[in-house]
């Protein structure tokens, strides 16, 4: 059975303090930690030469690193602004560009924000744009193989809550969602907390984009701090905030699901992914050695 694979957002305090410095080091470290995904952060542009790229994915492929791509922040798929929109269309050309050059096979980006628009227009607006963009990239040949994964977001100004991102996954089968439960903890005031609330979240993914999608979705996790408005900070599994992992991989584990959990905190991603990763191990042994599992 395919497991769920963990790893860091980015390159965590503890890789520079070993003395590492290139991000083609990243995989061969992450292997070293008993991890096996990374996704490398675009999110302030895609700077990325072909040649790093590369030699990034080689060293992953060696390592048994599964790749993911965050693009850059900047994209606003509801923008009014055709200026905006030009430059959100190349963000995610260029990244869907990286992600062929890294050997990555998803692209997280976030949908944008309705700014004075209402909020159903500004979807209807992102949705218009994003098939053009889908189109484009089919025609340069860059979607086979990706998956654009949309992101739900932690505030409340943002476009992209669970409904939204599961609209957005069904209008082409290039996409997945970024279900990010730190967003969802922040945006909807404190829940993501049991059970039955992460329960709920799969189900519906699975109602809108069938079993298939809902076992394979891409994952973002960490503790965040937030208002009345969502999401404040990042932290890590050391401070006093929420959500809890526990029953988010309880219930990866009880529905035999395998997706790509990628954690964002605040430079322990790599520690606190490994973390999740060793809780998810012992709740797949207690469960292949519980008896009411194979009645």
């Amino acid at each position: 059975m395919p497991k769920a694979q963990f790893g860091p957002a980015g390159n965590p305090d503890a890789f520079y303090a070993a003395g590492h410095k290139a991000s083609a080091e990243m995989p061969a470290w992450l292997a070293s930690q008993g991890l096996g995904a990374y996704e490398y952060q675009c999110s302030r542009g895609v700077t990325i030469r072909e040649e790093t790229a590369r030699a990034i994915g080689e060293a992953a492929l060696r390592n048994g690193v599964r790749l993911s791509v965050h693009a850059p922040y900047y994209i606003n798929l509801a923008t009014e602004d055709p200026t905006i929109a030009a430059n959100t269309t190349r963000h995610i050309l260029k990244s869907l560009e990286a992600a062929r050059w890294l050997g990555a096979d998803r692209v997280a980006f976030h949908i944008g924000g309705p700014g004075k628009q209402p909020r159903d227009r500004a979807i209807e607006r992102a949705a218009a744009l994003f098939l053009a963009v889908l189109e484009e990239a089919d025609k340069q040949g860059l979607l086979e193989g990706i998956y654009l994964a949309p992101e739900t977001m932690g505030k409340q100004n943002q476009l992209g809550n669970l409904e939204e991102v599961l609209a957005f996954c069904a209008l082409s089968e290039w996409t997945i969602p970024t279900i990010d439960f730190g967003h969802l903890h922040a945006v909807t005031g404190g829940r993501y907390t049991t059970h039955a609330e992460y329960e709920a979240a799969f189900d519906l993914v699975a109602e809108k984009l069938g079993e298939r999608k809902a076992a394979a979705v891409h994952i973002h996790f960490s503790r965040i701090e937030f208002t009345k408005a969502g999401e404040k900070r990042h932290w890590t599994f050391g401070d006093d905030y929420g959500p809890p992992h526990e029953p988010l991989l309880d219930t990866i584990v009880a529905r035999g699901y395998a997706p790509r959990i990628v954690c964002e905190s605040a430079g322990t991603q790599a520690a606190d992914a490994k973390t999740m990763q060793e809780y998810y191990l012992a709740a797949l042994a207690r469960r292949s050695t519980d008896p009411v599992t194979h009645t």
